[in-house]
């Protein structure tokens, strides 16, 4: 456990570093559009809901494990894993329609630092995702092995960091950056 605690402390330092490089950079577009110009609130907005319910619902299968409820516990995270995606399908969809529009990482300090910061949170969403999946599996394969339901609450503290880090990004780089 202590472990994994020291591992969230290394994103945490990872993701401040980004944020600091998002933070001396957001204003140097080179005349190309800012984050106002660029950023779809209402697409941002349901997103950002979207991974805040996976959080609950991450929750709900944690609670459930908790009282030895298999079959509750597998609902949650499987619908956890759906919320997780979806997040990550909409993610990709910004990025993509951002490059799309000429607006990719290579155009100025400002899109390749947001490029980065939200990249390697989503990066990260994937390997959740990745890790979610193999839990699915080895709880319906096996059932719940003491291992296992450690992994799982070790899962939820790096689903509700990420979420924390989302927070900070939606606030910091779309609200705050948006209106820059």
């Amino acid at each position: 456990m202590l472990g994994f605690w020291i591992y969230l402390m290394t994103d945490l330092i990872l993701f401040a570093a980004l944020f600091a490089t998002f933070a001396v950079l957001r204003g140097q577009t080179d005349g190309g559009p800012g984050g106002a110009e660029l950023f779809d609130m209402p697409f941002v907005l349901l997103e950002t809901m979207i991974l805040l319910a996976s959080s609950f619902t991450v929750g709900l299968a944690i609670l459930g494990s908790n009282r030895g409820y298999k079959k509750q516990t597998i609902f949650w995270l499987i619908v956890t894993f759906g919320l997780g995606a979806a997040f990550l399908a909409l993610e990709l969809s910004e990025f993509s329609h951002l490059v799309a529009e000429g607006n990719s990482w290579q155009r100025n300090a400002f899109l390749s630092s947001f490029f980065t910061l939200v990249g390697t949170h989503g990066l990260h969403i994937a390997i959740g995702l990745l890790w979610l999946g193999i839990m699915i599996y080895r709880l319906l394969r096996f059932g719940f092995k003491k291992i296992d339901l450690n992994r799982l609450a070790l899962f939820g503290l790096f689903w509700h960091f990420l979420d924390v880090v989302w927070i900070f990004i939606f606030s910091i780089v779309y609200l705050i950056g948006g209106l820059a």
